[in-house]
């Protein structure tokens, strides 16, 4: 079984501009911050390759 190598820079990117912008949110007191929590999450899972 051969196995593939997955390019997941894309995920990484978007998990740290998630991060800064979740950071930002946070510093800022933007009220809606918790929004933010599920693009964090799933980009750095899909990263990870978990899923």
């Amino acid at each position: 079984m051969e196995t593939q190598k997955k390019n997941t820079g894309m995920w990484w990117l978007g998990f740290f501009v998630s991060t800064a912008a979740l950071l930002a949110a946070i510093y800022l007191h933007w009220e809606y911050l918790t929004m933010i929590i599920p693009f964090v999450c799933t980009s750095f899972v899909k990263a990870m390759d978990i899923i």
